[in-house]
């Protein structure tokens, strides 16, 4: 039982939330354009418990990994009554089915945002201090005094309030020395070094130029406190930062340079999501941040079975100037089932693999 609720339960709340305001968006401007709203679920498969308000039934259904906002004319081959036909998702103008569509990832990015701005007004924002905790034997830094410990007060002027200023700093300017003002103990000691160009590794393992000064962060926090304007600004800035990494990413999956066995799925989140818990509840929201805006980005991917393929459908269609045939449509609907098949088979085996490993 305990394993039961450090695990599943949180998984379970936190795919809830996502899924429901990722639906939500949908919904939202389905009504707002006044398209019929059939159903709205919380999962898929049968249903288990349901309740009809108006002309919704809103659902709760078996299986937790998804949801779905069931709209008036979505299916081509759907019959629509004489009186309904302006209410109908298929009649609406190109533009607002691409609203619609593009909806629920707006909303999953929204969400993102909102959990960063509750996280830095109440929480502060973490930052990690420009305080050294290793200087690499002849290295720049080496060369011109720093020694572990020191705190990196000034460079060229400007003050340095995290350890990120510093690697600005060095990154643009390779062949120019810094003047730095360092803090030691109760000391204030001026030097200038001068950044060395090397072949580094980044985050995807791939080999690139680098402007170094050979000095390693010694790994020390604080957070800073933020007024609402301040939160807002940071909360934007995380959301693209975590945005652009994903796109990134994705990118070199594509490219091969990120290999498949990387992936993660419902298995991993669950686990992560756990451990998570089980060492912090706090710690839930930037996780659930971030994964949000991976549930955004896969579902603008252009695959036809996911918000991404309605919307190429719809811009296809502004192109050709006219509907794509339903032949056409029930073809590409059935190949992009089959990768999204064969990508939850990938990610599933990735995921027992781990188990199994230990890895």
């Amino acid at each position: 039982m305990g394993s039961l609720f450090y695990y599943i339960i949180p998984f379970i709340i936190v795919l809830g939330v996502l899924i429901s305001f990722h639906e939500f968006g949908h919904f939202l401007l389905a009504k707002f354009f006044n398209v019929m709203v059939i159903r709205f679920s919380l999962g898929f498969g049968p249903k288990l418990i349901g309740k009809r308000i108006g002309e919704t039934e809103y659902v709760l259904s078996a299986f937790p990994l998804g949801g779905y906002v069931k709209m008036l004319g979505e299916d081509d081959d759907e019959e629509i009554t004489p009186e309904d036909p302006h209410r109908s998702f298929s009649t609406q103008p190109v533009v607002n089915r691409i609203a619609i569509a593009a909806a629920g990832p707006i909303f999953n990015f929204l969400l993102a945002f909102l959990l960063f701005c509750g996280i830095y007004a109440v929480a502060g924002y973490p930052i990690m201090t420009a305080e050294v905790g290793q200087v690499r034997p002849n290295s720049p830094a080496h060369r011109a005094g720093i020694q572990k410990s020191d705190i990196i007060a000034y460079i060229d002027g400007k003050k340095i309030n995290k350890w990120r200023d510093i690697k600005r700093f060095v990154e643009k300017n390779p062949d120019n020395g810094l003047k730095m003002v360092i803090i030691r103990g109760d000391k204030r000691i001026s030097t200038t070094v001068f950044p060395e160009e090397e072949i580094v590794k980044n985050i995807f393992g791939e080999e690139i130029k680098s402007a170094l000064i050979g000095i390693v962060a010694s790994g020390s926090t604080k957070k800073l406190k933020l007024n609402a304007l301040q939160a807002i600004k940071e909360a934007g800035k995380k959301t693209w930062e975590v945005t652009a990494l994903t796109v990134l990413t994705i990118v070199k999956l594509f490219q091969g340079i990120v290999p498949l066995k990387t992936l993660g799925g419902p298995i991993m989140i669950g686990q992560l999501t756990g451990e998570i818990a089980r060492e912090n509840l706090s710690y839930l929201f930037p996780f659930m941040a971030v994964i949000s805006i991976n549930l955004a980005i896969l579902n603008l991917l252009p695959v036809p079975v996911l918000d991404g393929g309605l919307i190429l459908f719809s811009l296809i269609e502004i192109v050709i100037r006219k509907p794509i045939s339903i032949k056409k449509k029930e073809m590409a609907q059935k190949i992009g089932f089959i990768l999204l098949i064969l990508l939850m088979a990938i990610v599933f085996y990735n995921d027992l693999l781990r188990i199994i490993t230990g890895h």
